[in-house]
């Protein structure tokens, strides 16, 4: 922190968590495209050519969403593939039975 205000943290190549931009909410860097939203639309089962070039015209590459994904893993499971903390099952569609 400088002069008490928070600094933005990078989160890996293409995602970053700054204060200034969506509230600190991980962002992909240069825009202010929520990695939410494209986690929500991989577990719809858009693909992720659709959402790179249909739901945000290009401007998000593969590597992003591959990045998002990774994060979302590595926030879930530990190096061996068990849960490192338990899930939000209330906040999460794909924990529900379809």
């Amino acid at each position: 922190m400088k002069n008490g205000t928070r600094q933005a943290v990078d989160l890996g190549e293409h995602i970053v968590a700054d204060p200034g931009i969506c509230h600190g909410k991980p962002t992909f860097k240069g825009s202010r495209i929520l990695v939410q939203q494209v986690l929500e639309d991989v577990a719809d089962g858009k693909s992720w050519d659709f959402i790179s070039q249909v739901r945000w015209g290009g401007r998000l590459p593969l590597a992003a969403i591959a990045e998002a994904v990774r994060l979302a893993q590595c926030a879930l499971l530990d190096d061996h593939g068990s849960l490192s903390r338990k899930p939000r099952a209330s906040r999460s569609k794909a924990l529900v039975p379809a």
